[in-house]
């Protein structure tokens, strides 16, 4: 028999991305952080988070006007620092930009919906970590057929991008970046806290389901759970 409500759960996780507080100091309203912190891993584990990810950037692609699958692609990296319990082996330096952590290489349609995220060592190159994205790409997202990438990916990435059936490569980047610039709005990815590069992957993804679910119910501001009813109250 389950003890705590899903909906807590997510909130609980969701306060968590956007705070950026630990999970160990969770508001007590909230079901014990452990409980909460063993549903993010599970549902992670078992591809749960990222089918809700991906029924929802459906959802606000339809109510956007467009098809639910996507066409078209834009890809970039962002460097982010790592906190102190994260492992040397999988943080690296990226030389250019001076940053000891990981790299995030996503993936974005053209309203800046998240198609894919990889996350790597700081130190791998754009080209390596684009190779990634554009078969990720390929693999989950086959009615995909352009890309926009920035001068920072070579020609490695266009020449693997053009092996695909179909696939062009094209400049364009000021849509990734304004889907970069909404994750770094939530504290919890400001800088990378997760000891597992996976973790990290999941916790764009919570951050991207927040961003969704709030344009699907037009809230501008955070409710973490469900007002009890007045009567409640007055009782």
């Amino acid at each position: 028999m389950r003890v705590h409500d899903l909906r807590e759960i997510v909130n609980a996780i969701l306060y968590v991305c956007r705070t950026g507080i630990a999970w160990e100091y969770l508001p007590h309203d909230f079901p014990p952080c452990k409980t909460v912190y063993d549903y993010y891993a599970k549902w992670e584990a078992d591809g749960t988070t990222e089918t809700l990810h991906d029924l929802l950037r459906d959802q606000v692609r339809v109510a956007k006007g467009r098809a639910a699958a996507p066409t078209a692609a834009i890809i970039d990296s962002q460097s982010v620092k790592t906190s102190c319990n994260v492992s040397e082996s999988s943080q690296g330096i990226d030389a250019g930009k001076k940053i000891k952590g990981r790299k995030r290489h996503i993936a974005t349609d053209v309203l800046g919906l998240l198609l894919a995220v990889i996350v790597t060592a700081a130190s791998v190159q754009d080209s390596a970590g684009g190779q990634q994205v554009l078969d990720h790409l390929a693999a989950a997202h086959p009615t995909v057929s352009a890309a926009w990438v920035d001068g920072g990916y070579n020609n490695t990435v266009i020449r693997h991008g053009a092996q695909r059936e179909g696939f062009h490569v094209l400049p364009r980047r000021w849509v990734v970046e304004r889907s970069l610039g909404w994750l770094m709005q939530h504290r919890r990815l400001a800088r990378d806290y997760e000891a597992l590069p996976q973790r990290s992957r999941t916790m764009v993804h919570w951050a991207m389901t927040n961003i969704m679910s709030r344009t699907l119910t037009g809230e501008s501001t955070q409710t973490w759970r469900n007002d009890p009813p007045k009567a409640d109250i007055l009782a």
